[in-house]
């Protein structure tokens, strides 16, 4: 195997998924196309060619509530350490299947004409964006239509927990209520920690270092802005490969988990 034939291979991924791809994925994906290449060799051969993948920038701003939540945060386990005679929680976001931990969110897009707001769900299984409502003001209808998607796509979702912060929207009697209805636990973060809901602060990281930090000013219209949101919503889950899910896209990573359930 030449290393030209590499290289080129290299530079097809890379600008295929815009620079999004850093030399952990792009081995990946070189794995999936039947390239066996060590890692450090693909960053060495990127280094040489001058690519690199998009770096975290400054946190995304995620818009929040102010009012005091009293459910309770259903994945925190309690530890106790006797012999430093101390007691702590630790997060478990640990699934066995999808439709086990859900987590929701809403983050702010703003551009010079004007604001959106991107309501989803994240599948903790697979990380997949499995319902999402976007919206030019935070509102409840935004929130419902985001249930409703979701629920017309998953059926029995007895004893799933879903996760979020403490945002005014979810402490209203209708959220708790069409989630008990559906036999959903609802779980809240604790107040000031975000750590608590971090599936879905991460993936809004991962979305506005990818497609929106830096490109701003290339939105000229809300309608251009919402387009580019919601084709990078589709490429994630059915294009973006992790190396959490083992080379695979929350897509493809969903489905072989049903051939194997």
């Amino acid at each position: 195997m030449k290393n030209d034939e590499v290289m080129n291979t290299i530079i097809d991924i890379f600008y295929t998924h815009k620079g999004r791809y850093g030399y952990r994925r792009i081995t990946l994906e070189l794995a999936n196309r039947g390239y066996e290449v060590n890692h450090k060799k693909v960053k060495r051969l990127m280094s040489i060619m001058g690519l690199y993948g998009v770096t975290p920038k400054s946190k995304y701003k995620s818009y929040k509530g102010d009012m005091n939540g009293t459910v309770k945060n259903q994945l925190l386990t309690k530890v106790i350490d006797e012999e430093n005679h101390k007691t702590y929680y630790e997060r478990n976001f640990e699934t066995t299947k999808c439709n086990e931990k859900w987590s929701t969110d809403v983050s702010e897009f703003h551009i010079a004409a004007g604001k959106l707001y991107l309501s989803p769900i994240i599948d903790l299984h697979n990380c997949e964006i499995i319902s999402y409502s976007i919206s030019r003001s935070p509102n409840f209808k935004q929130t419902k239509d985001m249930l409703d998607k979701a629920f017309e796509k998953n059926q029995n979702l007895d004893g799933l927990i879903f996760q979020s912060d403490q945002g005014w929207q979810y402490q209203m009697e209708p959220y708790h209520r069409f989630l008990k209805d559906k036999g959903i636990i609802q779980s809240m973060s604790r107040k000031g920690n975000c750590l608590d809901n971090s599936p879905i602060e991460n993936f809004f990281g991962k979305m506005k270092n990818e497609m929106f930090y830096g490109h701003e000013y290339e939105f000229k219209t809300l309608d251009e802005l919402e387009i580019a949101m919601k084709g990078y919503i589709e490429y994630y889950n059915t294009k973006r490969i992790t190396v959490k899910l083992k080379g695979l896209t929350p897509v493809q990573y969903r489905n072989q988990s049903s051939l194997t359930a």
